[in-house]
């Protein structure tokens, strides 16, 4: 059977980079890897990403968004299908920041691919910055996404103090509460920055179903996601716009991701509140996405057009 990963994280978490290196590992043994971005937005920036993955032993797929779950939920099962003939040792599955993990569940016990997929790690990823101040509709995402997971792994270790650390893990563990999580995940945190040592370990966390309360589905959810194709930029202009944008009057922006070209090269920008990540790559696409909750479209509309 075919070993499939789900590898969760609220937005901004940095799955992405955690599965670079994780899908290196299983590459580096010869494994055949499929790397499925399961996403309901309509432009999905981290597949650009992971193209550096893309060879005779990794390739790259996607689940197209822009549809309501149960759509999302069909789409996903067929992907699966047709990836499960392709020669897959293992597919490792990067949902969305704000995915109902149910649904990978459901659609992998589900006939024909309870006959040729094994579940084999579930793996959270938790930013050590998380903000203290997330919305009880984020805070119920971070404990759906954690529940299930064989580790917690806490990424930008390096860049906080210990008492943050130790914050971040509490915060976590009381959203489980929230959530009436029936099982002690405080053992199952891992702190330490990784190196590629580690990754022969992360391969083998397993999981652990685990009930809890679902106060939510996405539908019910105030979170939106903005696209914005190909507007002109510069690095001061995303300066000026990450300044203003988390400031609250544009709603509750929680991240914004995408790429701009300035002059021959292609810089990525990755924000969440207090803090923005710009890095040159070796390829893009003009294209910036805001994702929150209760979005004031007309100011965010104003802000890229200007």
């Amino acid at each position: 059977m075919v070993k499939v990963d789900l590898i969760t994280g609220f937005l901004g978490s940095g799955k992405t980079t955690f599965i670079k290196k994780y899908a290196s590992h299983f590459i580096s043994q010869g494994q055949r890897v499929g790397i499925l971005e399961n996403d309901y937005g309509a432009v999905n920036v981290d597949m650009m990403l992971l193209k550096e993955l893309r060879g005779d032993n990794c390739e790259l797929e996607m689940v197209a968004g822009a549809c309501d779950s149960d759509c999302h939920a069909r789409r996903f099962k067929t992907k699966l299908i047709s990836m499960a003939m392709s020669g897959y040792d293992r597919v490792i599955i990067e949902p969305s920041g704000i995915f109902d993990v149910d649904e990978f569940f459901d659609v992998i016990r589900d006939e024909p691919l309870d006959k040729w997929y094994e579940i084999g790690n579930v793996i959270a990823i938790v930013d050590a910055r998380l903000s203290a101040n997330i919305s009880d509709t984020a805070s119920y995402y971070l404990a759906s996404q954690v529940a299930n997971a064989g580790a917690i792994v806490l990424s930008r270790t390096q860049l906080v103090s210990p008492a943050q650390i130790v914050s971040v893990k509490k915060q976590v563990i009381k959203a489980c509460e929230n959530v009436k999580l029936r099982r002690d995940i405080s053992n199952i945190f891992i702190d330490t920055p990784w190196d590629e040592s580690d990754f022969a370990c992360f391969a083998k966390v397993s999981f652990r179903e685990s009930s809890y309360v679902k106060l939510m589905t996405r539908e019910e959810t105030n979170f939106e996601t903005l696209y914005f194709l190909d507007t002109p930029m510069d690095s001061s202009r995303v300066d000026a716009i990450m300044s203003s944008i988390f400031s609250g009057s544009y709603g509750d922006v929680m991240r914004v991701k995408g790429f701009y070209l300035e002059g021959d090269t292609w810089k990525q920008v990755n924000a969440i509140p207090g803090q923005c990540e710009i890095e040159n790559i070796e390829d893009g696409q003009k294209v910036m996405i805001v994702i929150g909750e209760n979005l004031n479209k007309e100011r965010i509309n104003k802000l890229f057009d200007n």
